[in-house]
């Protein structure tokens, strides 16, 4: 296949559209069902990467999530603990610890479920049957993998009525080192950002805390290559093997490490015991419940606790998760990962990010207040790398 013909492009208006292959050679994918779109593959595509290179940098099954060209959460396939299964509803998936690239999805999905909601997926390894049977049950544009099992084509085939869109991509295509892309009718070139993320990025620890833990190392890596594949300014927390907040596209960085905390904040309450116990009634489905757990552990929880509000989700009234009560939960929380795509130019994201749980911090550094952040780090006990380069995407 040498191009593929699209309905329309970014917008139904924008019409013709298709994919192909510069130098007119043969597409490195298959389409095996339905017909996917312009947004579909740019997310196919970028999100194709991220799991590459994060199984090429990890040695482990990675997956994502994508929305909108950006990760929503990316893992790699460690076992989930029993409470993030059940607050990423994945408690009831037979086989899910006997398959690493199903942690992985289960991880990347159950992050940010509100973002998630109509996901890309993209997944390192062949598709197995137990990540099909997670990824059936969920609301999900569509999937590229290198390949997948008979049995879970199948499953993945009964999705949307028979047109959920599955890509096949050949793991052995490697583009030309030179991109191009058009804006107003004006084409840009520049080389492609094959940058190779690994642990030799941190190796240039500023902090007077030196001590970065194998785990810190990976969490560290998982979020500068998210950051690869997020779009500037972008700002990432990780921990226990994946992304748990992004910030994406912000004009301000403190805005992205805000936004990013936020998330990553929620993925923690979400485990909490007070969440895990909300008393939904049976009828209430997984993407009701997201909704109003994202409330629930908000400001405006009244929304949902009200009298009259709370009979239509509950079996009984939930008492509100307070803020006091949310603050002492997460002053608990340590060991977090940050990674920013640029420099931090204040020392205000470091003070945030100390909110957050975290202690290790990756970035480029090469700002003229670096000594402050650095203080700030110190300050908080934190233990920062400066990676030297860069990771915009746009």
């Amino acid at each position: 296949m040498k191009e593929f013909q699209l309905k329309y492009g970014c917008n139904p208006n924008q019409k013709p559209a298709r994919i192909f292959m510069h130098d007119g050679s043969e597409l490195p994918i298959e389409v095996l069902n339905g017909r996917p779109g312009y947004i579909n593959f740019l997310d196919a595509f970028n999100s194709w990467q991220l799991v590459k290179e994060l199984k090429d940098a990890l040695g482990l099954p990675a997956a994502t999530s994508f929305k909108h060209v950006s990760p929503t959460s990316a893992a790699v396939g460690v076992p989930l603990p029993e409470k993030l299964k059940k607050a990423c509803f994945v408690d009831d998936i037979e086989g899910l610890d006997d398959s690493p690239l199903a942690c992985a999805y289960a991880r990347a999905r159950g992050t940010d479920r509100m973002s998630s909601f109509g996901d890309w997926i993209a997944l390192s390894d062949v598709c197995d049957v137990t990540t099909a049977r997670l990824v059936k049950r969920e609301v999900s544009d569509g999937i590229i993998a290198p390949g997948y099992t008979d049995e879970a084509l199948e499953l993945l085939k009964q999705k949307k009525k028979g047109n959920y869109n599955i890509i096949k991509i050949d793991p052995a295509y490697v583009p030309d080192p030179i991109e191009h892309k058009q804006v107003f009718g004006i084409t840009f070139e520049q080389g492609r950002n094959d940058a190779k993320i690994d642990e030799s990025w941190l190796k240039n620890i500023v902090t007077v805390k030196k001590d970065l833990p194998e785990s810190a190392k990976r969490d560290l890596i998982i979020a500068l290559i998210t950051l690869k594949y997020t779009q500037s300014n972008s700002v990432c927390y990780a921990v226990d093997g994946q992304a748990i907040g992004v910030g994406a596209g912000q004009q301000s960085r403190i805005h992205c490490t805000r936004l990013a905390g936020g998330k990553a904040d929620n993925w923690h309450l979400r485990q909490s015991d007070k969440v895990l116990s909300l008393p939904f009634k049976k009828e209430i489905g997984r993407p009701d419940r997201d909704n109003v757990i994202d409330v629930y552990i908000s400001d405006n929880d009244e929304d949902v606790l009200a009298d009259g509000n709370w009979q239509k989700y509950f079996t009984e009234r939930p008492a509100p998760f307070t803020r006091e009560e949310k603050r002492a939960y997460l002053s608990g929380i340590k060991g977090v990962a940050l990674g920013s795509d640029a420099f931090f130019p204040f020392d205000d994201n470091i003070v945030r990010a100390a909110r957050s749980g975290v202690s290790y911090v990756a970035q480029p550094g090469g700002s003229t207040r670096d000594d402050l952040v650095i203080k700030s780090c110190d300050e908080h006990g934190m233990v920062m790398a400066f990676t030297g380069l860069r990771l915009f995407h746009h």
